[in-house]
């Protein structure tokens, strides 16, 4: 009775396991729109973010050196300090896109973009800021962009009650005392402030009216942006005058989807014909082990397009589809090792479940060694490795991490409810001969020699 209860329950896990294994692949690969909802699910593949070399998009390189209003004389400090503010302000509106400091170089890549020209006016001319009292060229700079914190696009109330879109500026506790001053003499002069993008000229690009002192230390500007885009776009050109490096454009390069899409379309009927062959392969070595195996491995990819999809740092690059294929061979090379445990067990003599027990114990500690390693190495390059590199280590670190958690828990699980369904049809698991009988009472030692 017990016995019959121990199979029922093993047949409820198995089909439990495979109607959620089956629903994790409808979404990973499928789309469809939500009743009664405005919402389109797009699948855990279609959502995964994609580098530039698949997605195609633009590429921008720039050298910094020491702008001339630059408050600080070092350096790094000043490239940390632009890249932080380019991140903050180009991802706000391009959530893919990647900004790294190379050397004394600034990297911007943006994947994905179908009007290139639009990005090309946003950060490909970076300019000075200032602000001032009076129009011309022999205007005094009160205030330049260097004194500015932090830009945001924002939207208040204007007279009329009418919501309008604007940049919102917040000044350091210098550029605040500055902009104090500023907005007082203003307020008791013409109470005009000119704010010119590039060198001071004849007319400034943007006037403000100033009707009283302002000691807030930050302020909002309207101006006349009919769209939150023309806000966003204004923002980013005052943001990159408040940088303290000038950037000197070196390359700039749009980049076709073409070959990347081929790239990934090859990738993907390329592995999908190297698993069906793995999967063949661990039949014919396993048997029904191999088709438990099987099961595993989709479980292990349904989980890997979850976690690229989820983790929002991650893109896949060329690099990272290499990450992924170096993964999955490595969960398939740790369930050969057990596998291959529990047929040199069965040789030995033991019967099928302490075969299973014993072998999954000794091919812990391999699996476990190997995968730690591997891992330590996807950290290493993680933090010292280069953008394209970076890509190779955060796919290769997921897709181990996955491959442990496949080797070490689904699969001991799926074994052991098989276990109460066939414990001793060594045929259906194409297990070998063994060569003598094992005795319980018997110790193994080393030499291969026993004591009673």
């Amino acid at each position: 009775m017990a016995r019959s209860r121990v199979k029922k329950n093993s047949i409820i896990n198995f089909v439990a396991v495979v109607v959620l294994t089956i629903l994790g692949i409808v979404l990973s690969v499928c789309s469809f729109d939500i009743p009664y909802t405005n919402y389109t699910y797009y699948g855990f593949a279609n959502s995964i973010s994609l580098g530039l070399d698949l997605a195609g998009g633009i590429s921008v390189v720039y050298d910094c050196s020491l702008a001339k209003d630059s408050n600080t004389q070092n350096l790094d400090t000043a490239i940390d300090a632009t890249v932080s503010r380019l991140t903050s302000v180009i991802t706000e509106q391009y959530s893919e896109a990647t900004i790294v400091r190379a050397g004394t170089k600034i990297r911007i890549e943006v994947p994905s973009v179908t009007d290139s020209e639009e990005i090309f006016n946003m950060i490909g001319e970076p300019t000075p800021l200032y602000m001032t009292l009076t129009e011309g060229v022999s205007a005094e700079a009160r205030i330049v962009g260097t004194d500015i914190n932090d830009v945001q696009v924002s939207y208040q109330k204007d007279d009329s009650g009418e919501y309008k879109y604007g940049v919102s500026l917040k000044f350091t506790d210098e550029g605040a005392k500055k902009f104090a001053g500023l907005t007082g003499d203003a307020a008791n002069g013409d109470k005009k402030i000119y704010i010119y993008l590039g060198e001071i000229g004849e007319s400034a690009d943007l006037t403000l009216n100033c009707e009283q002192k302002i000691t807030g230390g930050q302020t909002f500007i309207s101006g006349s942006f009919e769209t939150l885009q023309d806000a966003k776009n204004y923002a980013l050109k005052i943001m990159s005058g408040t940088f303290n490096v000038s950037l000197e454009l070196l390359e700039s390069s749009v980049i076709s989807a073409t070959l990347g899409t081929q790239a990934l379309k090859l990738a993907i009927i390329g592995g999908a014909v190297g698993l069906l062959l793995i999967m063949f392969i661990m039949w014919w070595r396993y048997g029904d082990f191999g088709l438990l195996a099987s099961l595993a491995l989709v479980i292990y990819l349904i989980l890997m397009l979850f976690f690229l999809q989820a983790i929002s740092f991650v893109q896949l690059t060329l690099p990272g589809l290499a990450g992924i294929i170096l993964s999955i061979g490595m969960a398939v090379d740790g369930t050969i090792i057990i596998f291959e445990r529990f047929r040199d067990e069965y040789r030995s003599g033991k019967k099928i479940p302490l075969s299973v027990k014993t072998g999954f114990k000794r091919a812990f500690w391999p699996i476990f060694d190997s995968n730690i390693t591997t891992i330590l190495t996807a950290v290493v390059l993680l933090i010292l490795g280069t953008a394209s590199i970076q890509g190779f280590a955060i796919t290769l670190l997921i897709g181990i991490v996955l491959s442990m958690f496949m080797n070490l828990v689904v699969l001991r699980f799926l074994v052991k409810w098989y276990l109460p369904l066939n414990s001793v049809k060594a045929k259906k698991l194409h297990l070998p001969k063994q060569v003598r009988a094992f005795k319980e009472n018997e110790v193994m030692v080393e030499g291969g020699q026993t004591n009673e």
